[in-house]
């Protein structure tokens, strides 16, 4: 399997916004939860935002407010609007499938800080 393709991460300060990309290795359309999760150092992942093909969305209490999930079945790419960020948010972020039976191997991720 091909992995995802996350990009868009960086360092960025407190208060400060960011925009992931996720360029899925497959067509996406017919894959109706798709998630970005995270991982922190020392910590599990956890998935902290869901988006459905008919565009209803789902976040973490963590992100909620903050974060913005929408995806391009045409382009097979999901993004995360994310704002006000916290340096808790600090983390590197993935893309992939919802249910584990339609999930591919992880991507490399892409690295978020924020830190003043």
């Amino acid at each position: 399997q091909v992995q995802p393709v996350e990009s868009g991460g960086g360092l960025v300060q407190p208060g400060g916004s960011l925009r992931l990309s996720c360029a899925a290795s497959r067509s996406i359309f017919s894959i109706d939860a798709m998630g970005w999760y995270r991982q922190a150092p020392g910590k599990q992942r956890e998935l902290v935002a869901i988006i459905n093909n008919g565009g209803s969305t789902n976040y973490a209490d963590s992100v909620k407010g903050r974060f913005t999930i929408s995806r391009d079945n045409a382009k097979n790419t999901v993004y995360l609007q994310m704002d006000s960020l916290k340096p808790e948010d600090t983390a590197v972020y993935y893309c992939n499938a919802v249910l584990p039976l339609l999930r591919t191997d992880w991507g490399q991720g892409t690295q978020v800080t924020v830190s003043s």
